[in-house]
């Protein structure tokens, strides 16, 4: 049977008094091992095996959408046109959702790789897609990818699908005024903190959302590929900008989620995108896919959802 579509990849899961939506944007499929900073190839095939992951890996590109009754916040915004067929699907599943781009409030970018900022600007026109958002990234994100020095360290495909494509997406949203850069952990909206996790880019971060007592973590590019990465927190990818400080970033983020038992949100967990982690064995970690979440059916339409109201007092 040919020509058959899968469902359109949106998926709801409450978190305290917000909805959150993934919304895949796609997902990348890689013919070699050579994406993992290790040359124990053995190893990471055993990884792979053992939880039945194709091998080399398909991996998901996610992007989250946060909704509170007072603002459309989305993490990350997909890869446009640049990472080929398989992605861009963000702008087709938000008209799915009725989210249109103007009602975006704000979006919080873990990173500026491709696949996660080229949905920013249409490179064509220069116009940017979500006009009315506040766009909030880690300043050293900035001040690196428009670095000329750094540029001309790269090779000619990373000065393309780096640096040239991350100023393309950033320069109208610095021109006017509508990026909103930090350089520490602190609150960028309320009940949503940044936190810096530098090293796979210079000025990686997560966010942290908070909300009615529970706790969500959206860690952008902490883990790449969950079966490798946690049997195994050492094990770099060739996107990296500095491996070891990555790793450093993983175990410490990885440990923040055992201690405050955090909801992860992930970028390249398989869709719909939502884990908790354990503690494993000899420095190991464990990834827990999150069931399913079936939502009560309360005739709530996601699209004009509205957080539930405080009862009256008296």
């Amino acid at each position: 049977m040919t020509g058959f579509q899968q469902v359109p990849a949106v998926y709801h899961r409450l978190v305290g008094d917000c909805l959150v939506t993934t919304i895949c944007d796609g997902y990348m499929a890689y013919d070699t091992l050579e994406i993992m900073r290790d040359a124990d190839h053995a190893k990471l095939r055993r990884f792979l095996e053992a939880e039945t992951r194709v091998c080399p890996p398909v991996v998901s590109i996610n992007t989250f959408l946060i909704r509170d009754g007072a603002r459309v916040v989305l993490v990350d915004c997909g890869s446009g046109e640049i990472m080929g067929p398989t992605c861009g699907r963000l702008p087709e599943l938000m008209a799915h959702l009725g989210v249109a781009p103007g009602a975006v409030t704000d979006i919080l970018l873990t990173h500026v790789h491709p696949d996660h900022s080229c949905g920013l600007t249409d490179p064509a026109s220069g116009r940017k897609l979500f006009p009315n958002a506040r766009l909030h990234l880690h300043r050293a994100e900035i001040d690196h990818w428009f670095d000329d020095a750094a540029r001309a360290r790269a090779t000619a495909r990373q000065k393309r699908v780096y640096f040239d494509a991350a100023r393309i997406q950033l320069g109208p949203w610095l021109a006017d005024g509508s990026a909103r850069p930090f350089t520490q952990r602190h609150e960028v909206l309320p009940g949503i903190t940044a936190l810096p996790s530098t090293g796979h880019t210079p000025g990686h971060s997560c966010y942290i959302l908070r909300s009615q007592g529970e706790a969500m973590i959206v860690w952008g590019d902490t883990v790449h590929i969950p079966e490798v990465q946690l049997g195994d927190p050492g094990v770099g990818m060739i996107f990296d900008s500095d491996s070891a400080a990555a790793a450093r970033s993983r175990q410490r983020i990885l440990q923040l989620c055992v201690d405050q038992d955090l909801l992860v949100a992930g970028m390249h967990i398989h869709f719909p995108g939502f884990a908790r982690i354990r503690r494993g064995y000899e420095g190991a970690f464990r990834f827990v896919q999150e069931q399913w979440f079936h939502a009560p059916n309360h005739g709530h339409d996601p699209a004009v959802w509205q957080p539930p109201r405080a009862k009256e007092q008296g």
